[in-house]
């Protein structure tokens, strides 16, 4: 695939996230990236296995979900307006095609926002290693946070990242291995680095094949970037951070178990993507593990 055509399906994707309240028509993204709308409607497919007025719905149907999960103080009409929907009765068949349930049945059924979602998942019988993580129960994890981590709230500082966007986790491995290939030749590879992942998507509510992360490496200098290399700044602010050692297979549970540390302690979270920053190479680790920062940010 060109990079230069990954370099602008990257820039859709972001402004797409930022923007969900505003006209995403095919006709309107075409014009901000530059492609007729027949161009960008097979380059988008065949980079992201959606059509984007396909993904934008999606994208929509799933950040309600996470504010009815997350934010009761929001009220159902509020999130029809804030998600572009043109009535509630439109925003609520497009939610039961996607969980089954009204958009008030949900969050309902979700008051434990860290129960187990899914139906859009069974239903397609899609069921992944990752999401079998979530099957724990709440005193499982809470037992995981007391004995395999350190929790604290800090304000941790704006983190320039060059990145490479991974839909589904199959494949992540390979491209922090395009990553690395990129970063050596510029001297960015020294005993201070510091990998990482971004969350743009949720494992609990995202089909695990269609979950979005960024494979991130930390810069500690203006770098510049192209093609599939993106740059990318996590913000300043306020975050939960737990601080683990664990083995790789336990990244669902940890951060599984760090949510319910966030909903049991009163905090909430705030709208911008949790990220992981990973310490070492876990082969190199005399138990195998991982040493890694889970950071959720928050209100």
């Amino acid at each position: 695939m060109n990079e230069d055509y990954i370099k602008r399906v990257n820039k859709i994707l972001g402004y797409i996230d930022n923007n969900l309240s505003a006209d995403l028509s095919l006709e309107t993204i075409a014009k901000i990236a530059f492609y007729s709308p027949f161009h960008l409607h097979r380059l988008f497919k065949s980079i992201t296995n959606e059509t984007l007025n396909g993904y934008v719905t999606r994208k929509r149907i799933e950040k309600a979900a996470s504010v009815l999960m997350h934010k009761k103080e929001v009220s159902i009409s509020d999130l029809v307006l804030q998600l572009g929907f043109s009535s509630n009765s439109s925003f609520t068949r497009a939610f039961k095609k996607y969980y089954q349930q009204s958009p008030s049945d949900f969050r309902k059924s979700n008051n434990n926002s860290f129960s187990k979602i899914s139906q859009t998942n069974s239903k397609k019988g899609k069921e992944s290693k990752e999401t079998e993580e979530y099957l724990c129960t709440p005193d499982n994890l809470k037992q995981r946070i007391r004995m395999n981590t350190r929790i604290e709230i800090k304000e941790l500082p704006a983190m320039d990242w060059a990145f490479i966007t991974q839909i589904g986790p199959d494949g992540m491995d390979a491209a922090f291995g395009r990553l690395l290939q990129w970063a050596i030749p510029k001297g960015l590879v020294g005993e201070d680095l510091k990998m990482g992942r971004i969350f743009h998507d949720s494992f609990k509510i995202t089909q695990p094949e269609k979950v979005r992360m960024s494979a991130c490496l930390l810069l500690q200098k203006t770098v510049e970037v192209s093609g599939e290399i993106g740059h990318t700044t996590t913000p300043k602010g306020n975050y939960i951070v737990g601080h683990f050692m664990i083995e790789p297979h336990d990244f669902g549970k940890s951060w599984q178990s760090l949510f319910l540390w966030m909903n049991e302690n009163g905090y909430k979270k705030a709208d911008q993507n949790p990220f992981e920053i990973i310490y070492n190479n876990y082969n190199e680790h005399p138990e195998k593990k991982c040493i890694v920062d889970l950071c959720i940010p928050i209100e």
